[in-house]
């Protein structure tokens, strides 16, 4: 029987072994994919998380301005009315 368990112990070892392998070539095919992608990524001129949170907070900030310089151009153009409907009303009444 000990010859067996000797077969046993190196068919077992073997296995370890062949795991053990696997498991590098696994990191190393992951480390290859990982690096391939990111040269990709960089190649293809992608921006960065820290790059769309910049322009996110930039379109807030002139989402901001605009709509305040709208609320300053309706108060001017209310404000200019009156005085265009008064002038208009005056040239009517010097071509008469």
């Amino acid at each position: 029987m000990p010859p067996s368990n000797r077969l046993f112990d190196d068919f077992a070892r073997l296995m370890t072994d062949a795991a053990g392998a696997a498991q590098g070539v696994r990191r190393e095919a992951e480390t290859v994919i990982r690096a391939q992608a990111e040269r990709l990524i960089r190649d293809m001129d992608i921006a960065s998380r820290e790059e769309l949170d910049v322009l996110r907070d930039m379109v807030a900030t002139l989402r901001a301005q605009n709509e305040a310089l709208t609320a300053r151009v309706a108060a001017l153009e209310a404000d200019a009315a009156p005085a265009a409907a008064a002038a208009s009303t005056a040239g009517a009444s010097e071509a008469i």
